[in-house]
């Protein structure tokens, strides 16, 4: 009997299981499912070496947003521990001119006003147009919010912050590698994600009809079908490249 494939899957800035809430009840019958927590963390490779921590020889990873910057940097440490790679509402690049002055505006509101200003900044431009009023899925994605700290926000985007351009990492990956966003997602655009899919050698690209950038939450069935074929598709085999290999 062939034991369950390991699935982790990691949340983005200020996320924790609850950003995975279908995906996991919908992987658990056929994987052993892990979301690990990044509060308290202030670097990518950090995350990436914890996950690395707690997973087994043998693993696949999806990420989130941020969660998704991870799976990059997991990819650079210990790529051929991994059998499946899936990247949601997320980038590869560095930090964008004028990108630390805007989340240190956000970061010191909320040092001032609390997390609840962050929410209150964030969600409606997180989410498609026709999900920002609802009363539920706003409720959730702030709670999540709330259950972090405001040293937990300050470890995240200094971790964010101090970045690197995962560019030429992508170029010598030989796994393939699956790339979903929500078709109107205004923080990682669609654009983003075929940018990403032009310097992969083996992708398969995923848009999330009717998602913004929380498309695990907007549009869970959709997402969940999508991870489901992932699931089930062999892995690729990962090969170290003079790009992949020493990557700091």
């Amino acid at each position: 009997m062939n034991e369950k494939p390991c699935v982790f899957l990691l949340p983005g800035l200020l996320c924790d299981d609850a950003v995975w809430t279908h995906q996991i009840a919908a992987l658990a019958p056929g994987a052993e499912v892990h979301v690990p927590s990044f509060r308290g963390f202030n670097s990518l490779r950090a995350m990436a070496e914890h996950v690395l921590t707690l997973a087994p020889a043998r693993f696949s990873v999806a990420g989130h947003s941020m969660g998704g910057r991870v799976v990059w940097e997991l990819l650079a440490l210990a790529g051929n521990r991994i059998d499946r790679v899936a990247v949601l509402d997320s980038g590869m690049h560095p930090v964008q001119p004028g990108e630390q002055e805007k989340r240190n505006i956000l970061l010191e509101a909320a040092r001032v006003k609390g997390l609840t200003a962050v929410a209150e900044a964030w969600i409606g431009p997180m989410l498609h147009p026709a999900h920002r009023s609802d009363p539920q899925l706003v409720a959730d994605i702030s709670a999540m919010i709330l259950r972090n700290t405001v040293a937990d926000y300050e470890g995240q985007v200094q971790a964010l912050l101090s970045r690197q351009d995962r560019t030429p990492l992508l170029a010598g990956l030989q796994q393939k590698v699956w790339l979903i966003v929500g078709d109107e997602d205004g923080w990682s655009p669609v654009s983003q994600h075929q940018e990403m899919q032009a310097r992969l050698k083996c992708s398969e690209l995923r848009i999330i009809a009717q998602a913004g950038h929380m498309s695990t939450m907007e549009q869970p069935e959709a997402v969940n079908n999508v991870l489901l074929e992932w699931l089930r598709e062999a892995p690729t085999s990962w090969m170290p490249t003079s790009t992949t290999m020493g990557i700091q």
